[in-house]
């Protein structure tokens, strides 16, 4: 049943009251847009599946799409979309530690999904209990959802005017900048809506050449097979190796589209507790590599990094490692390239391949004895590879 304004209760009120709650619960920027279909977006989505662009991401299938572009779908009488917007920008410059494995800003703490969505279910709770609503003698309809979620997050936080998007594929916002976890409530509140923003990027592509594997291969066009927080987070295998570079040091995530960008220099930093941990913001990488699993659920609970799963972070502390290149890694990826280290053949291929970026006498010992004993031809595959540079 759609919620409309009776004649005591205006649209204006409503809107009002919906901006107020949303703060009270913790977050930073709200806007609303209508619940029509996103056509546009849908189209351009559907076509960046056709070209490959989204390749790694099963998940992410055209009828998810459909679905997700189609809030009607979503929630049958739905009226409004409220978007949220959550800043996580730290309070404190990054200031990069030699040698150190790089986290994303906002993995710095604790998983956002769990924390966005329960302030969007205080939300809508707060909303149902108001005398507004208890006012117009009807009970509010709602689904919330963050980047989990079938909907396309951005395409409705741009028509809503919660930000513009930027060439990186970003929502960016002239407060904010881009530094900010994005969430949407469908419901059947008949909400005022806001006209989306007129600004834009204009002339500006800093982002463009900054990515340092050449993953925004157009003005807002990213290749995910090729973007080092897809490397990092959701492929599950080998890292191609013309990549691997590339990827520096940066073992969950990256920023670095985002640090170039000029909006992001005037960007408020975020009064939240729950993001800008320093102690996830540089990890030891030789640690990383040396965690038991035990250790690494220990460590990294209740974060966005569990996303990546133990495998996954060492697998990229290795690529880490070639590329800082520092020798006194050499006895650890040794242990990590060996059979008898106990690792995961995917490790093991990495392993094998940050020996051969280090190079040296010990290197290539640990590579020799790796072979004699190597029964996986991927992981085989990389130490002759390694041997022969």
């Amino acid at each position: 049943m759609n919620v409309k304004p009776n004649d005591s209760v205006s649209r204006a009120a409503w809107r009002k009251l919906v901006d107020r709650l949303a703060r009270e619960v913790g977050f930073d920027l709200v806007a609303v847009t209508d619940a029509a279909e996103f056509v546009a977006d849908r189209a351009i989505a559907l076509r960046r599946i056709d070209e490959g662009m989204m390749d790694g991401l099963p998940w992410f299938t055209k009828s998810r799409v459909r679905r997700g572009t189609s809030p009607e779908e979503l929630l049958p009488g739905a009226r409004s979309i409220i978007c949220l917007g959550l800043n996580y920008y730290p309070d404190s410059e990054d200031s990069e530690t030699p040698g150190a494995g790089r986290v994303a800003r906002y993995a710095r703490g604790r998983d956002y999904h769990r924390l966005m969505k329960r302030r969007m279910r205080r939300l809508v709770i707060a909303l149902s209990e108001h005398p507004l609503l208890q006012d117009a003698d009807t009970n509010i309809g709602a689904r919330w959802f963050v980047d989990d979620g079938p909907m396309l997050d951005r395409a409705a936080a741009g028509r809503a005017g919660l930000g513009w998007f930027g060439k990186n594929g970003n929502v960016l916002n002239p407060s904010f900048g881009s530094w900010l976890l994005l969430g949407q409530i469908i419901t059947d509140l008949d909400l005022t809506p806001d006209a989306p923003l007129s600004k834009n990027c204009g002339q500006c592509t800093r982002c463009m050449p900054a990515c340092p594997t050449d993953a925004i291969v157009a003005p807002y066009v990213v290749d995910n097979r090729r973007c080092i927080s897809y490397l990092t987070i959701e492929h599950k295998g080998t890292i191609p190796r013309e990549l691997r570079e590339g990827m520096g040091n940066w073992v969950f995530g990256c920023d670095i589209c985002q640090e170039v960008c000029p909006v992001n220099r005037k960007a408020k930093a975020a009064d939240d507790s729950n993001f800008g941990r320093r102690d996830l913001s540089a990890l030891d990488l030789i640690e990383l590599l040396e965690m038991t699993e035990a250790d690494f659920r220990r460590r990294f609970a209740g974060t966005p990094i569990m996303r990546a799963k133990w495998t996954g972070m060492q697998r990229n502390a290795c690529v880490a490692l070639g590329n800082v290149g520092d020798t006194s890694a050499v006895p650890a990826l040794a242990r990590a390239v060996s059979v008898s280290g106990g690792l995961p053949p995917l490790v093991r291929q990495h392993a094998a391949w940050a020996l051969g970026r280090i190079g040296g006498p010990e290197a290539r010992a640990a590579l020799d004895s790796a072979r004699e004993t190597e029964q996986d031809e991927s992981a085989l595959c990389e130490i002759r590879q390694a041997l022969a540079r």
